[in-house]
């Protein structure tokens, strides 16, 4: 589904991308840069110069917890530039596989507090500007927000929270001619997957059991390019790699197939019983 202005060009175009110094968020940063927007990211670490950050675009060190970091990052970039255009809501952490009782609480509550209040604050902070351009929207959702989330459950529920928020958004926004896209990646080879999935034995035999054409990977460069195309386009959605989304389309008929699949397997519960056995994980960032 597409909005009204199809292929607009991000040309000239003043984007923030919140956590856009290193992984997806970097290369898109560097993707927009590319297409001619003037181009600021926020991050919570920031590198120092020379560390790889392009020197088209500018680095502004932001707490996406903290609504009144956010407002001030916002009002910085529309006070040097006159507007702000495109914000793309990218910061987000990940933990290494754990059972919920095995997660510590204030573990899940740091989740929380990035994926779901820090895009929150991100909207809420941007909104009168975006709305007052008539710009675009990104949330970065996950396809966890669709498949069972075994052992990522706070993760996979913080994802489907920004799907929801996306949903709502683009309607609640449309009559103020701002377009809303929300993206839907599964595994994209970056520091956090290589940590969460490549070293960890329970997440790899999780994933095996998938069907093998959906463990394809793509690069942050690829995810990027479709965040890009999907707001030129005004798209609802982007989905990546593109075989997932017959897996959200008929998300109402595989999901409970594929839950009572896993709860009576018994390859699934030994490993479910191993990650019980985990406490608290350190987070992982994007």
């Amino acid at each position: 589904m597409a909005g009204t202005r199809r292929n607009a060009s991000t040309a000239g175009k003043v984007a923030l991308v919140t956590g856009g110094s290193r992984g997806l968020g970097a290369a898109t940063a560097r993707r927009l840069a590319d297409e001619g927007a003037r181009v600021f990211v926020a991050d919570l670490h920031p590198p120092g110069a020379g560390h790889g950050i392009d020197e088209r675009i500018t680095v502004l060190r932001g707490d996406v917890t903290d609504l009144a970091d956010m407002s001030r990052i916002v009002e910085e970039v529309a006070g040097k530039e006159g507007r702000l255009d495109i914000v793309i809501a990218n910061a987000g952490v990940a933990a290494r596989g754990a059972t919920l009782r095995a997660s510590s609480p204030p573990r899940i509550d740091q989740l929380f507090d990035v994926n779901v209040r820090g895009v929150l604050n991100t909207i809420h902070a941007s909104l009168p500007r975006v709305i007052e351009s008539k710009g675009r929207l990104v949330l970065l959702s996950s396809v966890f927000a669709y498949v069972n989330g075994t052992e990522t459950i706070p993760y996979a529920m913080s994802k489907a929270a920004v799907e929801q928020l996306g949903r709502g958004l683009r309607v609640e926004l449309a009559a103020h001619g701002v377009s809303v896209t929300t993206a839907y990646f599964a595994m994209i080879n970056t520091d956090m997957i290589r940590q969460s999935v490549d070293e960890d034995p329970a997440a790899r035999a999780l994933l095996n059991g998938l069907p093998k054409v959906l463990h394809k990977r793509i690069s942050p460069e690829e995810a990027a390019r479709a965040i890009v195309a999907g707001l030129r386009r005004g798209d609802a959605r982007v989905v990546r790699p593109r075989r997932w989304s017959a897996v959200s389309a008929l998300r109402g008929v595989l999901a409970p197939v594929m839950d009572s699949r896993m709860a009576g397997d018994g390859k699934v519960q030994r490993i479910v019983a191993s990650l019980d056995a985990r406490e608290g994980e350190d987070l992982l960032t994007s």
